[in-house]
């Protein structure tokens, strides 16, 4: 039976990053790769990280149905192609979405036995940090990117596990244990430290979000 996995993060977290590492580290893994009207970045290319189309050829694949989810994020809109999770399904492989917040919500509805992971910067200090060294946004931008941030952290309960990505190489590692415990439906004591429920977790969530009110 194939797992879904759904990664997601307020913008500027890292989650790309880890993403791609995930899927270089187990390239058994099938990858989702998302539609979006945005512009590519840097060295983005079209089939890659994105199918870069237009507004109206996504409006009318939106209205065909072949989004399993979509959402508009900021200026642009972004969504999930049916065919990646029919794909693994039909396979009997593990797919790995990387979709932003709104997204997630969408589809923590209706795959709801999917593993969910939140990303998190460990401070709206990084976070901007991070945003900033993208090189293509505006403070404006970054500013309007950070106060939508704050909102979507308070939702962290909703996803399975949270991982806050400090260190890169051990962002990586926690979120490819996290792939391993669910194909074994058993958490290790590491990953069962990284659940949302957990103490620890909500604690550090809540010095995170508190980083956002100086």
């Amino acid at each position: 039976m194939s797992q879904v996995f759904i990664i997601s993060a307020p913008s500027g977290s890292g989650k790309s990053t880890l993403v791609r590492n995930l899927l270089e580290r187990d390239p058994s893994l099938i990858f989702s790769v998302s539609y979006t009207t945005r512009e590519p970045r840097g060295q983005e290319q079209e089939g890659h990280e994105y199918h870069f189309v237009s507004r109206d050829a996504f409006v009318a694949m939106k209205d065909c149905g072949d989004f399993i989810e979509w959402a508009p994020v900021f200026d642009d809109f972004y969504g999930t192609h049916r065919r990646y999770v029919d794909q693994a399904r039909a396979e009997g492989r593990d797919v790995v979405l990387d979709i932003d917040v709104k997204g997630a919500r969408q589809l923590r509805e209706r795959i709801p036995e999917a593993v969910s992971v939140f990303i998190l910067a460990p401070s709206r200090e990084e976070l901007e940090k991070r945003l900033r060294a993208r090189g293509d946004v505006s403070e404006q931008v970054i500013r309007k990117r950070v106060a939508e941030a704050a909102r979507e952290i308070q939702d962290f309960s909703q996803y399975g596990y949270v991982l806050v990505n400090e260190d890169v190489e051990e962002a990586s590692d926690l979120l490819q244990a996290i792939v391993e415990a669910a194909r074994r439906q058993a958490d290790s004591e590491q990953t069962a430290r990284l659940r949302s429920e957990d103490a620890a977790v909500r604690t550090r969530v809540s010095q995170i979000l508190g980083t956002f009110e100086r």
